[in-house]
């Protein structure tokens, strides 16, 4: 599952140590993962399971602090270790920021039991890609229904770090931005074009390209024209941070049909019909996280806007909103 960092301009755990969060994730989700199946495997009603793992506590030894992004270039540690690291997970942080999965049936197959927990874990990258431990933003509710959301946060590798519609505030002017995937060896600059089922997008150079759906004709922006600007942006913060990492675009539709008759050779056009071969292809990767793709995500969230409130304030809104309510209905 890919690693949702950034959310519009919403408040990201990520944003505070993105050194620490993306090794955490990844043992967090490993650990709930193998400690749910063994439940289930042992007979346990998982609808009465409520286990919260916590992050681990920052870990000192005579005097310095070691960050998990240094475990990924380091010694493997032993089972015993691993063991140790997973419980210390369980102890020092607000329950409410842990991975709580709401069980509401007991599956019956191991194919289910997944999927259950995937989609739990969906709603748990949300939740860290718009709250810390003292804010957090308003969800739009529409994120849980996104089917292409969804689809990037449950199906892409754990090592893809996915910027989804970011809001950049450059020059003091915030600047909405598509979707950023930053992989171990390029930054995805992607543009989605999806409308009606099977349309057609017919363009070229000039600023609007033509929609066909059945006999309908309308006119939309040329989209590129958002991505250019995109991929401009990044590199321009990459160059500004000394960031040496490829910056590539893409123009994306899974349900329709794009048809460029010109050349556009730093553009891949995905559509319907290469769409699964190319999705299968990012699903393969197996090379490991490296410093440069980290460095490439941190000057990106470093000029991410983020808009909360506090989490006591939102507590206490809550709460007179509730009082409200009562004093109205008597």
């Amino acid at each position: 599952m890919a690693q949702l960092v950034k959310m519009l301009d919403y408040v990201s755990r990520y944003e505070q140590d993105l050194s620490r969060y993306p090794t955490q994730y990844i043992r967090l989700k490993k650990y709930q993962w193998e400690r749910m199946k063994a439940q289930w495997e042992n007979g346990a009603d998982l609808t009465e399971w409520h286990q919260q793992v916590e992050e681990e506590p920052e870990e000192r030894g005579n005097g310095k602090w070691f960050s998990p992004i240094f475990r990924l270039f380091g010694q493997r540690k032993t089972a015993e270790e691993e063991e140790l690291e997973s419980k210390e997970m369980e102890k020092d942080e607000e329950p409410d920021l842990g991975f709580n999965p709401n069980i509401i049936y007991n599956p019956t197959t191991l194919k289910q039991l997944r999927k259950l927990y995937i989609d739990q874990l969906f709603h748990f990258q949300i939740k860290w890609a718009s709250s810390t431990l003292m804010d957090r933003s308003r969800v739009d509710p529409r994120f849980m229904r996104d089917s292409l959301l969804r689809s990037f946060a449950q199906q892409l590798p754990d090592n893809y770090l996915l910027f989804y519609y970011p809001i950049l505030l450059l020059k003091k002017a915030p600047i909405e931005l598509d979707i950023i995937i930053v992989t171990p060896v390029e930054c995805m600059c992607i543009t989605v074009l999806e409308e009606e089922d099977v349309a057609a997008f017919v363009g070229g150079g000039e600023r609007f390209w033509i929609k066909k759906f059945g006999e309908n004709e309308t006119k939309l922006l040329n989209p590129l024209i958002a991505l250019n600007r995109m991929e401009k942006i990044i590199s321009g913060l990459f160059k500004a941070s000394d960031i040496d990492f490829p910056v590539k675009k893409y123009l994306l539709s899974r349900n329709g049909f794009i048809d460029y008759p010109g050349t556009s050779f730093d553009v891949k056009m995905i559509d319907r019909r290469s769409y699964p071969e190319w999705f299968a292809a990012l699903q393969k990767s197996v090379t490991p996280m490296k410093f440069s793709q980290f460095k490439a995500a941190q000057a990106i969230l470093d000029v991410g806007q983020s808009t909360s409130i506090s989490r006591i304030f939102d507590a206490d809104e809550e709460q007179n909103d509730s009082e409200k309510l009562n004093k109205e209905e008597f």
